[in-house]
């Protein structure tokens, strides 16, 4: 069973990797960033045992470093361009 501050914690990278998959600027990138966190979260979220539990945490702590850098650098080369599935920009 999951502790309080496991939950937390787990509950805080998901948020994390929502907010940062959000910060790309390519409407690809940006939308498989955030299916593929959704995806990951849902397929391990009956997972009861603790050693898993921490592998998962320790894998997602790694890979939301890189979704933070990926999306930094997708911002300094923006286009300028938005695809049309995409909601207008907000001036």
């Amino acid at each position: 069973m999951a502790t309080q501050a496991t939950s937390q914690k787990v509950l805080s990278l998901y948020r994390n990797f929502l907010r940062h998959g959000n910060k790309f600027s390519s409407y690809n990138f940006r939308d498989y960033t955030i299916r593929r966190s959704r995806d990951a979260f849902r397929a391990n979220m009956t997972e009861t045992s603790p050693e898993k539990i921490a592998t998962f945490i320790t894998k997602a702590e790694q890979e939301l470093a890189v979704v933070k850098r990926q999306a930094a650098i997708s911002q300094m080369y923006t286009t300028g361009e938005h695809l049309v599935v995409e909601a207008p920009p907000k001036f």
